[in-house]
């Protein structure tokens, strides 16, 4: 099978003929319809992910068709259209059994624990526990783009937000995870403040539903601009980024028991910032993490796509051959384009 494969952190990938895939004996093979190109395999390309393990494929924003099934398999069979979460849960530990495979004790993740789907043909692990089965109107590349991102966004805004109708939603950071949570939070009522440093990415923004857009490097303090247009700061807010600078700004423009979700990511010297403890006391600020979205959960999410009222189509931007995609990986550092890049040409 043809992939996207990298010897050394940081050195530019290749295109490679490796073997195929076999399925593991509760796992299956996927054929990969599409697969998203995230920041999260950038960060995993330049070495800050301690499970990668050398030589590597990257990709871990799946969808495709099961063409291999191992003799433990219960659920699903060759021929279904599929998607994951990105992280995967094992189905027996204390997590799992409790509704929580996001934070497994023995997670897997395609793309860091091992090969992911900037390939042909891509592994699966606890199939049982882990596949989605997509709506028969959902395109590969629709699905792909749900990925990490619209998914992660969709539980830090809806389960780990629990942003209501009418609450002040505020998003740091308009990359694909923050343009979801702007459309996710419109879509749930909330009324919703998107700062980024980019005007291009602030237009789309606001045609996704953002009320308001600030952009961060024109004015001298987002937090205050925040509490200006909000009357008092944000019920709810979200680092869609992960920066040491999106992560403070996102705890300070919380209003009185306000709640900040972490969702991007600050690995390496950026992995412990500074925040304002000092507000978190005094205002009783709850401070959140998001890390995926469970299998079961994911019902929900497709339920408002295929009801119209989620559109994570809009959030689409290129769409890219395997080995356009590898240029669009080791320049996801440089944030440039809008939206979410796709790779759905094998």
């Amino acid at each position: 099978m043809r992939a996207v494969l990298y010897e050394q952190f940081a050195q530019r990938p290749e295109l490679h003929e490796v073997p195929d895939v076999t399925p593991d004996p509760d796992g299956v093979v996927l054929r990969v319809g599409a697969t998203g190109v995230c920041r999260s395999d950038w960060h995993g390309w330049m070495g800050h992910d301690p499970d990668i393990r050398l030589p590597h494929v990257p990709g871990h924003e799946i969808a495709g068709t099961i063409v291999a099934i191992g003799p433990n398999v219960r659920r699903w069979h060759e021929g279904d259209r599929v998607t994951l979460p990105f992280v995967c849960g094992c189905g027996h530990c204390g997590e799992c059994h409790a509704g929580h495979p996001q934070v497994c004790e023995r997670q897997f993740q395609p793309g860091f624990t091992h090969w992911g789907s900037f390939a042909q043909l891509v592994g699966i692990h606890h199939a049982d526990h882990n596949l989605v089965r997509l709506p028969d109107s959902m395109s590969f590349v629709t699905a792909a783009s749900l990925g990490c991102r619209f998914a992660t966004s969709f539980r830090a805004v809806v389960q780990q937000g629990r942003v209501r109708g009418g609450e002040w939603l505020t998003v740091h950071g308009c990359g694909g995870v923050g343009l979801s949570a702007v459309m996710i939070g419109h879509a749930l009522g909330a009324r919703v403040v998107a700062v980024d440093i980019d005007d291009d990415k602030l237009e789309r923004a606001r045609a996704l539903g953002a009320e308001v857009t600030i952009n961060a490097r024109a004015t001298q303090d987002t937090v205050r601009a925040v509490f200006d247009h909000t009357g008092g700061g944000a019920h709810v807010s979200i680092d869609a980024l992960g920066h040491p600078r999106t992560a403070f700004d996102s705890v300070a423009n919380l209003r009185r028991r306000g709640r900040h979700v972490q969702v991007g990511l600050l690995l390496g010297d950026q992995s412990r910032p500074a925040l304002p403890m000092d507000l978190v006391i005094a205002r009783e600020l709850e401070i959140l993490g998001s890390h995926g979205m469970a299998a079961h959960a994911y019902p929900q999410m497709l339920g408002m796509i295929e009801a119209g009222r989620l559109r994570p189509e809009a959030l689409i931007g290129r769409r890219l051959t395997l080995e356009e995609g590898i240029d669009a990986l080791v320049t996801m550092d440089a944030f440039a384009g809008v939206g979410v890049s796709v790779i759905d040409r094998f």
